[in-house]
């Protein structure tokens, strides 16, 4: 899919997506029955449900219908609703999980409009989430503590050998179409082997998501929203032309240090 007519999608950050991309029509979106020829029998709601992408409807129960009926509504026509479908096909099991809390939650609080905490934690990273796999465990406590500059620059060449990341976020895919400075993502940060980091792609991102799953499946995940650690994602190296140059990172705007009071459990 190229030309917002139809932009290019082959740059790092799209790199989850990837494969799926390569099978859509190049010059226009694809109808709901080329999604859903995507689809494997592991695509499947957090209630066991086959997922089918859907027309829109009337209907103000969004999780729960994909939990119940497994129907994901899809807009025609949505670069959001596109991604958010991709990443049902590149992450089942982690969208499988977010959906099985959504609705517990739902249905835990009847009637009540605000979210709570558990959901804006699920919220959060099912529209900004991104997955880091890491090798190094010094790498990511840098990421951890904010210095950006370090990381990103000064150890430039062991993040590219020893971190992997991979967007989950569908809305941070559709603001990647026309990126600006100080898109932020909140990274999930997942301890790898190097073998994992040199596997083939679709190997890495099956073994991410079961890892990423799990995590959510346990209710610390859910305590605060703090445990996910912002990523000004432009900062990443490859995934910026400029962010070739050291001053880049001297931008406090984009890379801003750590508060205070920022600490947040490890995970």
């Amino acid at each position: 899919m190229a030309g917002r007519g139809m932009p290019a999608l082959d740059a790092p950050i799209f790199t989850a997506l990837r494969p799926l991309l390569g099978r859509l029509p190049r010059d226009r979106f694809p109808r709901h029955d080329e999604l859903n020829a995507l689809r494997t029998p592991s695509v499947v709601s957090g209630g066991g449900a086959p997922i089918r992408f859907v027309p829109p409807a009337a209907s103000p129960q969004y999780e729960v219908r994909i939990f119940e009926s497994g129907e994901v509504e899809t807009r025609p026509g949505s670069w959001h609703d596109l991604f958010n479908a991709l990443v049902w096909l590149a992450f089942p099991k982690t969208k499988a999980v977010l959906n099985g809390h959504h609705y517990d939650e739902i249905r835990a609080r009847p009637g009540e409009r605000l979210r709570g905490t558990a959901r804006d934690v699920l919220t959060l990273f099912d529209e900004g989430g991104i997955v880091v796999a890491a090798a190094d465990p010094e790498l990511s406590a840098l990421l951890r503590e904010f210095r950006w500059k370090e990381l990103f620059w000064r150890r430039r060449a062991e993040v590219l050998r020893s971190m992997r990341f991979y967007v989950f976020g569908h809305a941070i895919y559709e603001k990647a179409l026309e990126p600006y400075k100080g898109v932020t993502a909140k990274a999930l940060i997942i301890d790898a082997a190097p073998s994992l980091l040199k596997a083939p792609l679709a190997q890495r991102l099956r073994e991410l998501d079961a890892r990423a799953a799990d995590y959510f499946s346990g209710t610390q995940a859910l305590a605060s929203t703090r445990n996910l650690s912002p990523l000004p994602i432009l900062g990443i190296p490859g995934w910026e032309p400029a962010n070739a140059c050291e001053e880049y990172y001297d931008d406090p705007s984009q890379f801003r240090p750590r508060s205070k009071t920022g600490d947040r459990p490890r995970f």
